[in-house]
């Protein structure tokens, strides 16, 4: 079997991992790259495979920079399966219409303010169609029950502990020296987070892809990013502002919903503040959350017994584009939850360019900012960022959360790796920005032989 590593490789985002092999050829991820003109260029480029030869898509959870390019495949002809968890399917249900929708307005936008100007982004990435195309080849599967997507090859999805749904992938097949296993770890989640599971552990790799966004870090604990959250909320009441949290719709808008609820109830932070969830997407993600009550935690599922629900009937969930305009007049007192999480699309652009010029407003960054994204420039401590054509000041004071995450640090992908009860053939450190995935290829590599940061464009051999 040939490995070629088609995204995420010297980068976070665009996860996408071509097989081919004897079987056929099939794909792990078919993600969307993130942040900035760059990122779109790639998306548009046309894919090193042939959509139309593709077996299957083995789908490790529905964030974006996994799943985001689904419906271009659909579109370019791919009628394979898409195997993923249930809960992934049901979260794919709402992400990749709204994903469509947010192409083909901002495609809208773009040909209205630059009229008599070519731009190789002037029309959609794809439209509601395509989102739709993809959505009918979906197969959900369960946790630790194997299946076959072609003769001659057995996955089996383990609970990676990321977000609702989010999976390891295991994959074995037969080569001529015997039986082979390849491990795709996607998103390893951080343990002891809110809302889902801590990682179930690979005990067997023959072959490793092992993801690395905070390969060279450590977080701090839930303890102290408690501590964090709730100073950055009380000082922004003391001076009578806003707070503004960009959150992924999926995932981080859950864990700010569950945190904010426990401050609460703790006295840390005031009962009387307004708590917006301005994302459509984000409020069927909740309801698919709730639904999905045997994949949650323990922690979580007593807290929503217990008082979790009487928390959300406090929280304001905004459908319309009047009552998402309605927030930003609000002088003070509202915290806003909204999407994209890197600030890059959606609702959230709407927020900032309001919410910024003021010294009395916070935004709080609690989630991964890729490179060249908005969300990044604002940690990196710009002054003036540019929304919807227009350069706004940056006044508002900016907190980095960065405990919060629901990617595993450097540790606990130590960890989760050392429970493999032998060393890998070959490892292999994907999704990591080049110095995170250079600092963790180093470390695995002291205790392992044969561990290399991928390349994007790289083919490997797997047949050994």
């Amino acid at each position: 079997m040939q490995l070629t590593f088609c995204g995420a490789a010297g980068e976070v985002t665009g996860s996408c991992y071509w097989l081919q092999g004897a079987w056929g050829q099939g794909l792990i991820d078919c993600g969307m790259f993130q942040g900035g003109m760059r990122a779109d260029l790639k998306n548009r480029a046309p894919f090193p495979f042939n959509p139309r030869q593709l077996d299957f898509v083995i789908l490790t959870h529905a964030h974006l920079d996994h799943s985001g390019l689904l419906p271009k495949l659909a579109a370019e002809g791919f009628r394979g399966d898409i195997y993923c968890t249930m809960a992934t399917a049901d979260l794919l249900g709402v992400l990749l219409p709204d994903s469509a929708h947010i192409q083909e307005k901002d495609a809208e936008w773009r040909i209205k303010h630059h009229r008599g100007r070519m731009r190789p982004n002037a029309t959609a990435l794809y439209d509601a169609a395509a989102a739709e195309q993809a959505l009918k080849l979906l197969r959900p599967q369960h946790y630790n029950q194997p299946f076959s997507p072609v003769e001659g090859i057995q996955v089996t999805y383990r609970d990676a502990g990321h977000i609702l749904g989010s999976a390891f992938v295991e994959l074995q097949y037969q080569t001529k020296s015997g039986l082979r296993t390849l491990v795709a770890s996607g998103d390893v989640g951080q343990p002891s987070r809110p809302i889902v599971k801590d990682p179930a552990f690979p005990t067997h790799a023959d072959y490793l892809l092992i993801e690395s966004t905070y390969g060279n870090r450590l977080h701090k604990s839930m303890a102290e990013t408690l501590d964090e959250l709730t100073e950055a909320i009380n000082i922004t009441r003391r001076y009578g502002g806003n707070v503004v949290i960009p959150a992924f719709a999926v995932g981080r808008t859950q864990d700010m919903l569950y945190l904010l609820g426990q401050l609460t109830e703790e006295g840390r932070i005031d009962d009387e503040w307004q708590i917006y969830v301005d994302s459509p997407m984000a409020t069927k993600a909740t309801d698919i959350t709730l639904h999905h009550f045997e994949d949650l935690d323990t922690e979580t599922q007593l807290a929503l017994s217990h008082n979790g629900h009487r928390f959300l009937k406090r929280v304001h969930f905004t459908e319309t584009v009047e009552d998402s305009m309605a927030i930003n007049k609000i002088p003070g007192g509202a915290i806003i939850l909204s999407a994209s999480g890197m600030c890059d699309a959606g609702r959230i652009r709407h927020h900032l360019r309001w919410q910024l010029p003021h010294r009395k407003n916070s935004v709080v960054i609690v989630g991964f900012q890729a490179m060249a994204s908005l969300g990044r420039r604002l940690v990196d401590g710009a002054k003036k960022v540019r929304l919807f054509g227009r350069e706004v000041e940056v006044a508002a004071r900016i907190f980095t959360i960065g405990g919060l995450s629901a990617h595993a640090d450097q540790a606990a992908l130590m960890n989760w790796a050392g429970h493999l009860q032998t060393p890998p053939r070959n490892t292999w450190v994907v999704h990591g920005e080049a110095q995170a995935s250079a600092s963790f290829r180093d470390l695995l590599g002291s205790k392992w032989l044969n561990v290399a940061v991928a390349e994007a464009g790289a083919t490997c051999d797997l047949s050994d």
